[in-house]
This record gives C-alpha cells, structure tokens and sequence, in this order.
C-alpha cells in the first residue's frame, strides 16, 4: 500500500515537471492590481509524517515555485499573509484521475475541480493511453477570503528529467499561471 502511495507522489512530482507553456486557463474573480506585500500558503491538511510518501519534496518544489514568483512581484512569504496561496494537483490517464489536496484546503471547489479534470481526461478522443497533470492554482485575499485569482495548468506527463530540468518545468507552469497577476505594494 505504502509503494503504491509513493508510486502516486512520484507521478505527481512527475505531472508538475511536465507542465508546458501552453497557455494555462484562468478565472479572472478581479480585473485589476492587488494590494499586497505578503502571502502564505493553505494550512495543510492532516497528512502522513513526512519523508513516508514523497510528498514533501512535491509541495516543496511547487512551494517554492510560487514563493520565487510571487517574490519577483514584490510579494514575500509570511506565516500569515496579505494573500492566501492555494493549490491543487489533479493526476489521471484516460480511466481515472487522482488529487493532491493537501494545500488546496477545504471547499467543496476541490470535488468540481477534480471532477472537471476527470472528464477532460476521460473526454479524449484518443484511445491510446496517456498520462496527464492538471495543477491549479487560487490566489485568495486573505482579509475578505474572497478568490481573487484562478489559473491552472495541464500537460502530458514527462518520466525521468533531471531534478534541475523538473524544478525549471515547474517554476515555467507557474510563471504562466501566475503571469497576469498584477501586484501593487
């Protein structure tokens, strides 16, 4: 059971690392700057210890992704934040999907989006086998809680890159996410 939980987290760190360029879909909830200087992260959710899944080294790399992105924008991570950062893996092939939650919080969005994700994977007119990520990402303003900002993005999934090559996908996935999000100090 255990291999079979790590298996999912490598194919989630994986799915990250496969993001392209293509141009990510988004939910614009507010056209115009934002005023902040800080941000943090969801609390996660109960999870196993870490280092028994794998999943650690995941959330790091996206984690720090977004904190090098957000940072450029003149945004820095704080315990707790002007913005709430959320985000959501969704894994699957043409038969079933998979999500990685644990900083997505909780809302019944994380059901919709996967589900959303699962009929896109499933709706492919190919029928030969693929495997694909989805990772989303919510921009929250963390006074109002309101969602100010939705955007994801999906690729094929890419096996055995470099761990450099991996973290330059992912920080390339969530640099076009995050790539219309205007910040004002």
């Amino acid at each position: 059971m255990k291999f079979l939980l790590y298996i999912q987290i490598l194919t989630a760190s994986l799915l990250v690392s496969g993001c392209s360029s293509s141009s990510p879909e988004s939910v614009k909830v507010n056209a115009g700057p934002i005023a902040a200087r800080t941000f943090s992260f969801v609390t996660p959710s109960a999870r196993q210890p870490e280092g028994t899944d794998g999943r650690e080294a995941v959330h790091r790399m996206i984690q720090g992704s977004i904190t090098r992105n957000l940072a450029s924008k003149g945004v820095t991570k704080a315990a707790s934040g002007d913005l709430t950062v959320a985000y959501l893996v969704v894994i699957g092939n043409n038969v079933s999907t998979e999500s990685i939650s644990d900083y997505f919080g909780y809302s019944d969005e994380t059901e919709k989006l996967h589900l959303k994700a699962h009929d896109a994977y499933i709706d492919s007119k190919s029928r030969n086998h693929f495997e694909a990520g989805t990772l989303v990402i919510d921009v929250i303003d963390s006074r109002t809680r309101k969602l100010i900002k939705r955007g994801y993005a999906t690729s094929p999934l890419l096996r055995n890159l470099p761990a450099n090559e991996r973290n330059a996908k992912v920080q390339e996935a969530v640099n076009s996410i995050l790539s219309d999000l205007r910040i004002t100090p």
